[in-house]
């Protein structure tokens, strides 16, 4: 079926939005493509991401080791992937302007080192093909109806020939023969209320990539102390990662904290985020090994003070708050360093426990666990398997990334292979 002279609405301002409905009205010149934006703001994630650099994908040697960092959907993003890849991205990116750079972790950034940079080729993009923009217009409702046809006859909505109309919250109501809804992922349950009337089935939405607080906690003051490569788990499960934690003022976050976050963002969620953590700060150790290396220590450093002597490379302000919570005061030295005190650090250095209430999101950076259910999305399309023309990029899906990039690939991905799709005006056909 032709897309001539057919209207795309792209529902979501964000990456995957804006990536859909620029790549539509390229492949396709022929349709008119709307994007609707309930916000005053496109790109709002892009720009914030990354600490303001926008970290936009990430350097897996394959598309089966990228999938392996996706908590939810990783079968998915498997096949979508085959459509639009890593690789793909990256020259997409490039032959527009914006050369990457890939950094030691894998992560990948424009090498202007700034969101904005990103944003300026989606807007040149948005500009160069002519796609409408339409802020502050937040969806009430999505139906199908009924495409009357100029001699009069009425198409068969089984035919894949209707159109569907939004209904937005200020009163303003526009038909489209396409629907790609990108509109992120949503907090709360009632808000999926309209794409429910649709038929589809939702996930229940929980967040993800978050971080652990620990209120009133001592070693929260020492808040901007960063570990490089520490061991977290959470204590009754299997969740355990390893990597760099960041002490914050709340508490614990960085890149092990918000995987774990992410993986186990049901588990966490389902005891309100009231659970326990062990914190194993020198990792290359475990508790027996470090109890042999600071008797060692003991002889090697006997004149030396403990707190002031930092044998294991930590800061120097986490190795000082350490050996004081062990009892050991800073004019003790390592000869007279008390075996129960040596062994309170031990513990400390190497499965410190904490216990964590509550979590941080933060409201621009904010990933949900949960949205549309995958098996009701064709992955070679990302259509809707129970209605023909409604599309599906983003977050919105029951897809989610660990930090690093993922999210973002997940959403150029699904944005390309929809906006494919949709200018090729394939249709599902249901029977």
């Amino acid at each position: 079926m032709s897309s001539q002279g057919k209207i795309l609405l792209v529902i979501g301002g964000g990456a995957a939005g804006l990536f859909c409905a620029v790549n539509a009205a390229r492949l396709n010149p022929t349709l008119k493509v709307i994007v609707a934006e309930k916000s005053g703001k496109l790109l709002a994630k892009v720009r914030v991401s990354g600490g303001g650099r926008c970290n936009l994908t990430h350097a897996s040697p394959s598309i089966a080791d990228m999938a392996k960092n996706y908590p939810r959907g990783a079968n998915f993003v498997k096949k979508t992937f085959h459509r639009f890849s890593m690789t793909d991205t990256i020259e997409w990116v490039e032959q527009r302007g914006v050369p990457l750079n890939t950094e030691e972790d894998g992560r990948m950034f424009p090498l202007a080192n700034t969101s904005q940079a990103v944003i300026d080729c989606l807007m040149r993009e948005v500009n160069k093909y002519s796609v409408e923009i339409r802020m502050n217009r937040k969806v009430k409702d999505v139906k199908q109806v009924t495409n009357v046809g100029e001699k009069g006859d009425v198409f068969d909505p089984k035919a894949g020939l209707s159109k569907m109309q939004v209904s937005f919250s200020n009163g303003e109501r526009l038909e489209a023969d396409y629907i790609c809804i990108a509109c992120g992922g949503y907090p709360k349950m009632s808000m999926f209320d309209w794409l429910q009337r649709l038929g589809h089935t939702i996930e229940e939405p929980v967040p993800s990539l978050f971080t652990f607080n620990m209120p009133g906690h001592s070693l929260n003051q020492l808040m901007g102390v960063s570990v490089a490569d520490a061991q977290v788990k959470v204590t009754g499960t299997k969740l355990l990662e390893r990597g760099p934690v960041l002490i914050t003022h709340w508490g614990l976050s960085g890149p092990a904290i918000l995987r774990l976050s992410a993986w186990g963002a049901r588990e966490l969620a389902a005891c309100q985020y009231e659970f326990a953590i062990l914190v194993n700060w020198i990792p290359a150790y475990n508790e027996q090994s470090a109890a042999l290396e600071l008797q060692r220590l003991r002889f090697e450093l006997a004149a030396q003070k403990v707190v002031t002597r930092n044998p294991f490379g930590l800061p120097a302000r986490l190795w000082e708050w350490l050996a004081l919570d062990a009892g050991i005061d800073g004019g003790l030295r390592w000869a007279d360093l008390p075996i129960a005190r040596q062994n309170k650090l031990v513990r400390n250095l190497c499965a410190q426990a904490f216990s964590i209430k509550g979590k941080t999101t933060f409201k621009e950076e904010f990933v949900t666990a949960g949205g549309v259910r995958l098996s009701e999305i064709d992955p070679n399309t990302l259509q809707s398997r129970k209605m023909p023309g409604l599309f599906f990029a983003g977050e919105i899906l029951d897809v989610d990334g660990i930090t690093s990039g993922y999210n973002f690939q997940h959403a150029w991905t699904s944005g390309f292979v929809a906006a494919t799709a949709i200018a090729a005006g394939s249709l599902l056909i249901i029977n």
